[in-house]
C-alpha cells in the first residue's frame, strides 16, 4: 500500500511538472512575436499551444493552457511582447488568448482519436475556433464589421497557423519518440 501511494505521488509530481513545463513553453514561446499594423502580432504562440496538446492531451495540455491565460490575467507578463493583465484578454488580440482553449481541446481531443483524418479535422476545426474568437473580440474592441476583422486579423495569420500546428504535432511526434526511446515515456 505505502509503495502504490508513493507511486500515486510521483505520478501527481510528474503531472503537474509537466503541465509547469507546457506553461513555460507557451509563455517563452509567446515573446517570439512580430508587430504588425492590426495590433495582432505574427508569433509562435500557435506552435507552441498546438505542441503542448498534442504532448500533452486533454489532461496536461488543457491545464497548462488554462494556468497560461490565468498567469497572464493577473499580469505577469506571459503574452507576446512580454505583456500581461486582463486589459490583454480583453484587448484586440485577446479573442484569440481565449480561443487557445478550444484549439487546445480540439488537438487534444484529435490526437487521442489516433486517426489521421479525425486529427487533421480536429485540428482545423480547433484553429477555426480560435480565429472565430480572435475576429468576434477584435471586431467588438475596434468597432470594425466582422468582414473586415476578419480581413485584418484572420485571413493573414491562417496559413501560418496550420503551418505551425502541423510542426507543432510533427515536433510533439519527434519528442514522444526520443522520449520513448529513452525510457522515459511508456503512453
Amino acid at each position: 500500500m505505502k509503495k502504490h501511494l508513493k507511486t500515486m505521488q510521483n505520478s501527481r509530481v510528474l503531472c503537474m511538472t509537466q503541465i509547469a513545463l507546457f506553461t513555460a513553453v507557451m509563455a517563452i514561446l509567446s515573446q517570439a512575436a512580430l508587430p504588425l499594423p492590426s495590433n495582432v502580432p505574427l508569433t509562435l504562440q500557435t506552435f507552441a499551444v498546438t505542441l503542448c496538446a498534442f504532448l500533452g492531451g486533454i489532461r496536461k495540455g488543457l491545464p497548462a493552457c488554462l494556468l497560461y491565460l490565468a498567469l497572464g490575467a493577473v499580469g505577469v507578463p506571459v503574452f507576446s511582447g512580454f505583456r500581461g493583465g486582463m486589459g490583454v484578454l480583453l484587448g484586440f488580440t485577446g479573442g484569440f488568448l481565449w480561443g487557445f482553449i478550444p484549439l487546445v481541446c480540439c488537438c487534444a481531443v484529435g490526437a487521442a482519436l489516433q486517426n489521421k483524418a479525425a486529427l487533421i479535422c480536429c485540428t482545423v476545426l480547433g484553429l477555426l475556433l480560435c480565429h472565430s474568437f480572435g475576429i468576434l473580440q477584435y471586431a467588438y474592441v475596434s468597432g470594425a464589421g466582422l468582414m473586415q476583422s476578419f480581413l485584418l486579423v484572420s485571413v493573414p495569420y491562417l496559413l501560418k497557423d496550420v503551418i505551425s500546428a502541423a510542426v507543432g504535432f510533427r515536433a510533439a511526434m519527434t519528442v514522444q519518440h526520443a522520449l520513448q526511446n529513452a525510457g522515459l515515456h511508456k503512453e
